[in-house]
């Protein structure tokens, strides 16, 4: 497939340096919010923009994001909303390669079909969906690569070489690498032992390799930055926002800068990490 992923993958190749991956759950903690901190992410240095969809249940996500989909979720996000909000970022920038991060639930509850179409019409470039193994490869990954969607699958430090294979059929955009055993938000990411492991999963594929759980700091993600094609950072995120909830959970006026200026270090670091 050749999109707004792949493009954005090999300008950064042409640059020599990795991207930052931002995730965010929709509709945290409103939607007017998260619209303005969606569209503000690409001017503060995000390469790649994650769009949690709010689930119940996200049992791969760690307290901090499962709080973050109480919130949108009390405050009224639907997939319909999600949808919307993917349509306001891709108003903005015609060029940020927008995911769409969740569980299957949601989509299988809003119609496989209806979700690509509306998928892709409202801007978004892939998806991730965690708990949808590669047996059931005929469920969602091939429709979606069919309606024009990559379709990014996890690799864990448990994904051996006899798995890998499996993992890596019928993906596309890159390999999301997770550099903890657990969920996330719990575990800092050791650079020494992911770099190995994203060397071990290239000698399988020629997409990227981002690596996300575990990265918080700038320094963080530019060690991961040295070795891999993208660091990917949420928990952090989302642990920024909440601080700048008031005692109502409603957001203060410094919410959106304090997480607009993270993104900005964050990024910074990620590019001057092979300088």
């Amino acid at each position: 497939m050749s999109g707004r992923i792949e493009a954005r993958f090999a300008a950064l190749r042409a640059e020599g340096r990795a991207g930052l991956i931002t995730f965010l759950t929709a509709g945290d903690p409103d939607f007017s919010t998260s619209c303005a901190l969606m569209a503000g992410l690409p001017a503060a240095g995000a390469d790649v923009i994650e769009i949690g969809m709010p689930f119940t249940d996200p049992m791969a996500d760690g307290p901090s994001i499962q709080a973050a989909s109480v919130r949108a979720l009390a405050a009224g996000a639907r997939m319909t909303r999600t949808l919307a909000l993917v349509r306001a970022v891709r108003a903005r920038d015609a060029e940020v390669p927008i995911i769409l991060m969740g569980y299957y639930n949601p989509i299988y509850a809003y119609g496989n079909e209806r979700f690509l179409a509306d998928a892709k019409a409202a801007g978004a470039d892939g998806l991730i969906v965690v708990d949808l193994p590669p047996e059931e490869d005929a469920e969602l990954c091939l429709p979606a690569r069919a309606a024009g969607l990559d379709f990014i699958r996890l690799a864990t430090p448990t994904t051996d070489d006899r798995r890998l294979p499996a993992v890596l059929a019928n993906v596309s955009g890159f390999i999301y690498y997770v550099s903890v055993a657990g969920i996330t938000g719990q575990k800092a990411a050791v650079a020494g032992r992911v770099a190995p492991e994203v060397a071990r999963i290239k000698r399988h594929t020629r997409l990227p390799v981002a690596v996300g759980f575990g990265i918080r700091e700038p320094a963080h993600a530019a060690e991961i930055a040295r070795i891999a094609d993208a660091a990917v950072v949420g928990s952090a995120l989302v642990d920024l926002l909440a601080g700048h909830l008031d005692g109502a959970g409603r957001a203060t006026p410094e919410l959106i800068p304090a997480v607009h200026a993270r993104v900005r270090a964050l990024a910074e670091a990620v590019r001057d990490a092979r300088a």
